[in-house]
């Protein structure tokens, strides 16, 4: 039972510590988010966040994964609505893109793509949760052609086109480009989407 108490003290001080980073870098950027500093709000030591997370790398990405997971669930949660199928992926879009120029996930996700390529446990990792995104948004997208409500197409490849155009859009939006904030990213998603997945209009039944 204490051993169970342990670890379970240890995930609820992981996940404080991921929290807090994740506010840290949407006040403040990630230049900003460092061991000491991020202990400092804590009101402990680095070495204490070293203790769990071994490196900052392994902090940002775990910070990720944890903000990650929350979104699974949000997704999950969408897949089971009782909305139709264009509703849903507009859903889906306003999920994907970030909230602004600070949102701290996507800022986390532009720095750790820099890395990608030097870094083999960090390319898995971050393959994992898009493939999470993708087998989801076909799950999606496939259940809309057997409704009738998108037309018929190749699923996988127009999600994974789909994906690949939201996270153009939403590297512009976190960079601050100029014409990109996250009302006109979701206005080019939503064309974009109706382009490549036609939305076809609800044939009324039949009268007896």
């Amino acid at each position: 039972m204490a051993g169970a108490a342990r670890r379970r003290d240890g995930r609820i001080a992981q996940e404080r510590m991921l929290e807090e980073a994740m506010a840290a870098i949407a006040e403040d950027g990630l230049a900003t988010l460092t061991m000491s500093a991020l202990a400092e709000r804590l009101g402990t030591s680095g070495g204490h966040i070293l203790y769990y997370f071994g490196s900052k790398d392994r902090l940002l990405l775990e910070a990720l994964r944890w903000s990650e997971d929350q979104l699974a669930g949000e997704r999950r949660a969408l897949l089971g609505r009782r909305l139709t199928a264009p509703r849903k992926l507009d859903l889906f879009l306003e999920l994907y893109l970030p909230e602004g120029p600070r949102d701290p996930r996507w800022t986390l996700w532009i720095e750790l793509w820099a890395r990608t390529a030097s870094n083999e446990p960090l390319k898995a990792a971050q393959e994992e949760i898009d493939e999470g995104w993708q087998r989801d948004l076909e799950a999606l997208l496939a259940k809309g052609v057997d409704q009738g409500r998108f037309a018929p197409v190749d699923v996988s490849a127009r999600a994974s086109e789909l994906l690949a155009l939201l996270d153009g859009l939403s590297t512009r939006v976190v960079l601050g480009q100029r014409g990109a904030d996250r009302g006109r990213a979701l206005e080019r998603a939503r064309s974009a989407a109706a382009l490549l997945v036609p939305p076809l209009p609800r044939v009324p039944e039949a009268s007896a």
